[in-house]
């Protein structure tokens, strides 16, 4: 291929995967405003991608190193500033050099010429590390986003759970008075009211632990943009829309995959001009004390390439750009992989979801209604009320559990195929 249009296709590909990272958000301004949270209005999963998107301390330090590499590809394109130099000789010595009627002054000025187009080559492999940092601050956003999701289902969760508590707790409750009912009515023995005391007790405890799991869980979520001090509503239940399972060939990993072999590529180019060496041109003018004369200088300064011609550095590049290029196919083979493996978990976790919710939780509730009805007439005994009411609790739990589990496959498919809310990272 002609180096020239090798070069080209080099530079559109950094300009290319810049310009995915920028699209992001990794380059958008940091001190912009950002809308506060509401505390009464439910908290929504796009606020919470939208606070991190925008507050996160990691993504705001990787945007800013972005930033940084961008000025310095800019520093890398400036030309070598000129050096001027004054030199005085014969002067200072015995006889008639010893004051300056024997002096020779002489005011240089030098420019060293990068050859071997060294100064493009360098600033396209500057925008080129500029442009893979971008493209890794997308791929740290993606990943601050989906535990961001993650931790909201999870919160969401949390809550289902905290309210299912309290209703096991009143479930209980109400259990102890209809024991202690039938005890007055001496159709019950003291000891099934402490062990359904005992029971109560036991589930206002949960109760008190899963409100501060609720706590817990607002204090985790809000930390990821950087805020010790939760002001928000607590959600409502996450409820997502089918993800789709085409998979996409905008993720960041993949973008910072083509951003790196870019880098590489043009990292490579530059290292092969390791064997044409700079020129340094000087020229001045130099002045005779002892005559009065002036006379005009000039020379050229060139480093002789015999021991080093930077062959092996140049070897060096080109094993990196190779490895590159592997890494860029590993990188699409696992990210299909990981799609794949997505939706197959996502869809089992709706088949548990829905064996659990719509045939374990009617008839574990059609148990304990008949249970207590029974124990209520002195059909059946204070245990198998018990164990009724412990099934369902833990039919309840499950159904919660499962819904985190669909939630949590279904966010991560989401994250993997670029879909809402995950949509907003690449343009």
């Amino acid at each position: 291929m002609n180096p020239l249009f090798q070069g080209l296709c080099v530079a559109l590909s950094c300009i290319l995967a810049s310009n995915q990272a920028f699209a992001s958000g990794c380059d958008a301004e940091i001190d912009q405003p950002v809308s506060e949270l509401s505390d009464t209005a439910p908290l929504t999963l796009t606020d919470v991608i939208a606070q991190v998107r925008t507050l996160s301390p990691a993504a705001l330090a990787a945007k800013l190193e972005a930033r940084a590499l961008n000025a310095e590809a800019e520093q890398a394109g400036r030309k070598l500033n000129p050096i001027i130099s004054l030199e005085v000789e014969n002067f200072g010595g015995q006889g008639a050099t010893q004051a300056f009627d024997q002096a020779e002054t002489s005011l240089m000025l030098e420019q060293t010429f990068r050859l071997g187009d060294k100064r493009r080559l360098g600033q396209r492999a500057a925008r080129a590390r500029a442009a893979l940092q971008s493209a890794e601050c997308l791929v740290m956003l993606r990943e601050i986003e989906l535990e961001a999701g993650l931790l909201f289902a999870e919160l969401a969760g949390t809550i289902e759970l905290r309210d299912l508590a309290a209703e096991n707790a009143e479930l209980t409750s109400q259990l102890a008075d209809t024991v202690k009912r039938r005890l007055d009515a001496g159709a019950a023995a003291p000891p099934e009211l402490s062990r359904a005391k005992t029971d109560a007790a036991l589930a206002r405890a949960e109760l008190a632990n899963a409100e501060e799991q609720v706590i817990a869980r607002r204090y985790e979520l809000a930390a990821l943009w950087g805020d010790s001090d939760p002001r928000f509503a607590n959600p409502q239940n996450l409820t997502l829309a089918e993800a789709p399972e085409t998979p996409s060939s905008e993720h960041p990993r993949l973008i910072a995959a083509n951003a790196e072999l870019s880098r590489r590529q043009a990292e490579s180019d530059l290292s092969k001009t390791a064997a044409l060496p700079n020129v340094t041109i000087s020229a001045g003018i130099r002045r005779f004390e002892d005559t009065g004369d002036s006379a005009l200088i000039a020379g050229v300064s060139v480093p002789l390439p015999v021991f080093d011609k930077g062959q092996d550095q140049a070897r060096a590049s080109q094993f990196r750009s190779d490895a590159a290029q592997l890494s860029h196919s590993a990188t699409e083979q696992q990210l299909l992989s990981e799609q794949r493996s997505a939706i197959a978990s996502l869809k089992a976790a709706e088949s548990q979801l829905s064996i659990l919710r719509d045939e374990a939780l009617p008839e574990a509730e059609s148990a304990y209604d008949a249970a207590l009805r029974g124990y209520e007439i002195g059909r059946f005994d204070l245990t198998s009320t018990l164990n009724a009411r412990s099934a369902l609790n833990n039919v309840r739990l499950s159904v919660i559990q499962a819904e985190l589990t669909r939630n949590s496959y279904d966010l991560k498919l989401r994250s993997l195929v670029s879909a809402a809310p995950f949509d907003g990272g690449v343009q």
